[in-house]
């Protein structure tokens, strides 16, 4: 069976959600952000090791204020209820994104959920917040061509591992399977270089009724696939001879 290691996940549809049920989108978050420790739960308990969640884009500050300080403030609830439990389940939290875009409570409680788990040795929960890819991207570029204008590289040591290296994600393997909810099919700015060689799992299933057993069958639906990364079958099965 095909080894699955991390799993990134676009949650989306909180909004129509709620609007479809004549409710505020705020209902749809908050029934968004359960399914969510849901997921989180049950990715520990079947022994994932990496699992990324779409929380917050850099686009979603264009929301209206009144809808954002809502999701900042439920994310700031999350984390203050959450973090310990996350700490007993062995789950490690992490965070990639323009942080410094967040109130500084909402700083202050990530920096203590990271310090409080970062000795847990199970799954790793990565939330993307004020994050976009393509700023993630120019941040790195712009990081290497700081240290080739101070003499620190040489442009002929600029490959794909460097820029690999200095970009949020860098610590972490590529995502091996990508899901999206709500029937939407694009990675909206949501870890493209990364997103090179996965696999994709588009599910027309709302986020707040997205469940674990949705969740399984995207993973077996993984493990079913072929990964060739650009080689013919008969060189992988070659490859797998030799090793």
């Amino acid at each position: 069976m095909k080894k699955l290691n991390h799993v990134a996940i676009i949650m989306d549809g909180n909004g129509r959600w709620a609007q479809m049920r004549n409710k505020p989108r705020a209902f749809g978050h908050i029934k968004g952000a359960r399914v969510a420790k849901k997921i989180i739960t049950h990715a520990s308990d079947i022994g994932l090791k990496y699992l990324t969640l779409y929380a917050f884009s850099s686009e979603n500050w264009l929301r209206p204020a009144i809808e954002v300080s809502f999701l900042m403030k439920l994310l700031d609830r999350y984390l203050k209820k959450e973090t310990e439990n996350l700490f007993k389940k062995n789950i490690k939290f992490s965070v990639i994104g323009e942080l410094e875009k967040l109130p500084m409570h909402i700083q202050s409680s990530i920096d203590y959920a990271k310090n409080r788990t970062r000795d847990c040795t199970g799954l790793e929960v990565c939330f993307a917040i004020s994050y976009g890819s393509r700023q993630e991207i120019t941040n790195a570029v712009k990081k290497i061509a700081t240290q080739v204008s101070n003499g620190e590289v040489q442009v002929s040591e600029i490959d794909e591992v460097m820029l690999n290296q200095n970009l949020m994600t860098a610590a972490r393997p590529d995502p091996d399977l990508v899901i999206r909810t709500s029937g939407e099919y694009r990675l909206s700015n949501f870890l493209m270089w990364q997103c090179a060689y996965s696999e994709f799992f588009f599910s027309d299933t709302l986020w707040p009724d997205f469940d674990t057993v949705e969740f399984d069958h995207a993973c077996n639906s993984y493990r079913s696939r072929h990964r060739r990364f650009g080689k013919l079958e008969s060189a992988i099965h070659a490859e797998s001879i030799n090793y």
